[in-house]
């Protein structure tokens, strides 16, 4: 007896596969925005603000 290697896939089986792909690439995908959420990023303690003056600027056409 000889083995037969079946190399069709059936379509729910191949539906069933990208469905677990998606899903487990959206789950990364959101464990990662989670992480991102946690670290403390720094943040300027003061305003930042600079003053153009009227002089400097030029109107073109």
């Amino acid at each position: 007896m000889q083995f037969q290697r079946n190399t069709s896939t059936s379509k729910s089986r191949a539906l069933t596969k990208i469905i677990i792909k998606v899903t487990l690439l959206f789950l990364l995908f959101f464990i990662a925005i989670v992480l991102f959420d946690k670290i403390d990023f720094p943040s300027p303690n003061k305003s930042i603000e600079k003053i153009i003056s009227n002089e400097n600027l030029k109107i073109v056409k």
